[in-house]
Formats: C-alpha cells, structure tokens, sequence
C-alpha cells in the first residue's frame, strides 16, 4: 500500500457572510493544513487586498505552505520564511502599527514524511483523529485555550449582557482592552503563546506531535469554529466527530453548528463565546501509512 493523504470533503465558510472569511486552507500530497486568521484588534485595516488583514495573513501562509511543504522539507523553515515575507511587506507598507494590531493566524497541519504522520500547529486550530480501531485523538498546539477563552467570554457577556450587545466584544471597552493586551503579549517568551505571522521567531515554537496509526486512519483537521461542536457545544465526542463526517459530510455538520449559534444560543448566555458565528473551516481526510 502507498502511503496516502486523501481529501474526502472540505467545508469553509464565514461566520458573517457580509465580512470576508478570514480562514484559510490547503492541501498537497505531503500535508492538508487550516490557516485561521485572527481577528484585528486594530482601528483600521492595514492590507487591502484581502477583505481584512487576517485573511491577507491567511492567504499568505497558505499559498506558502501548499507550495513549499514536501515530505522532506522542514514546516519550520517555511513557516520561518513565509514569517520573513509578511513582516517586510507589511511594515514596509505600514510605519509604526501597534503589535495588537499585527496580522498572525493559527494553524493546525496533518503532515506527511519520509517516517509517518504528524500533527503540526501553532494557536487553536486542531485535528481530531479516529483510527481504525475505533479509537480517537485531539491534537492541539495549546491545552487548555478553549477553557481559557470560554472563561474570558463568559466575564465579557455577564458585563454586557450578551455576545450583540454594545456593538459585540469590540464594542466594549473593557473587553476591547483586555483582548489587546492579551494580543501585544502573544509571540514574546513572556506569554509563551506562539502563532503564525510577522514574528518569524515563532518557528522555532511549532508544536509537532506523531500520530500513531496501524491501518487506515480518517482525521478532521478545522479551525477553532469547526471544533467548538465538540469542546463547545458538545454534540459530538471525538470519534463520533470523525464518524459522523465520514457518514453525512461536512455541509451538514456546519449547518448544525450555526443553528447553535444563531438559534439555540445566539446571545452566549448557554454558550459563552465572543461572536456569535465564528469562521469554519474544516477538511475530512483519510490516510493511509506504508505497509
């Protein structure tokens, strides 16, 4: 058997069909990859090319790693690279931007080497692996962020009252403030909190994890929107997850997560949450290791 990365089905699609969608996504023969561009914090925005400048940032890294990444090549010398790129075009164009409002993006790549597979990320973007045991796996570059920005919402929505008040979560002072001290810090050995953007020195923090698979193995690799049907919501565990992709696909799949969102819980009072629809973007792989 050659060993194989198959893309079965691949959902992408803005939270606010009136914003751009600001994730990104991707796939070659040695990796499928979702880029999730974070939310500027910025009063304006800087690179116009792309409806926003978490989707120019997005872009920029995917069309990089579709192209650069090989079974051979290191993800971290690329992601080095494309870092290198961003920053001199954006701050050739952009004197004297505050860091919150710096573009950065997390990642989350099912890769494929010479020696087997790999989860590879930065950020909260994840991939949950159902192996032909029937057994399940969640990889993710930071434990525990899920938790950490549930409980920062759920201090945000009892100030206001819920995720449309006050012109959302950057309508608020507070909030506004809170999450861009929290976004100044990220990508300093002080936070500890790496991603994807103008810092190239995250590189050398990529979190890369084997997968250990015997036989054929399926994996969802998402954005953090996709996720929350598991670590929000929790209508799925993690290989009923894979499971019910490989059976309905992934359309349907989205169409349940927004009616939570816009629905059953549109003001994140059951739910906490900063926006009431998140982007989603999710890709339904199968793989296979050489035998």
């Amino acid at each position: 058997m050659t060993s194989r990365i198959k893309i079965l089905d691949t959902v992408s699609d803005p939270g606010n069909p009136a914003k751009p969608n600001d994730d990104s996504f991707g796939h070659n023969q040695a990796c499928a990859f979702v880029i999730d561009g974070a939310t500027g914090l910025g009063d304006r925005q800087y690179m116009d090319e792309a409806g926003s400048d978490a989707a120019w940032i997005a872009g920029h890294f995917a069309r990089g790693f579709q192209d650069q990444i090989t079974r051979d090549t290191g993800v971290s010398e690329v992601a080095r690279s494309l870092s290198l790129a961003a920053r001199t075009e954006f701050l050739r164009r952009n004197e004297n931007v505050p860091r919150y409002a710096w573009p950065l993006t997390a990642f989350a790549m099912l890769r494929q080497t010479r020696g087997g597979f790999h989860f590879v990320g930065l950020g909260d973007a994840c991939l949950f692996l159902l192996r032909e045991d029937g057994s399940a796996a969640m990889h993710m570059a930071i434990p525990g962020a899920y938790e950490y920005e549930q409980g920062q919402a759920r201090k945000h929505i009892a100030r206001t009252g819920g995720i449309t008040k006050e012109g959302g979560a950057l309508g608020n002072s507070e909030t506004l403030a809170l999450l861009r001290q929290h976004r100044e810090r990220q990508n300093t050995p002080e936070s500890g909190v790496w991603t994807l953007g103008l810092v190239p020195e995250a590189a050398d923090h990529l979190v890369s994890e084997p997968l250990d698979i015997k036989g054929e193995a399926h994996a969802i690799v998402c954005s953090d929107g996709f996720s929350d049907l598991v670590v929000l919501y929790a209508a799925y565990d993690l290989a009923s997850l894979v499971r019910t992709a490989r059976e309905r696909g992934l359309r349907p799949m989205l169409d349940e997560l927004r009616r939570f969102e816009r629905e059953v819980d549109p003001e994140g009072l059951r739910y906490p949450r900063f926006k009431q629809s998140d982007d989603t973007t999710a890709l339904l792989v199968e793989l296979a290791p050489d035998t």
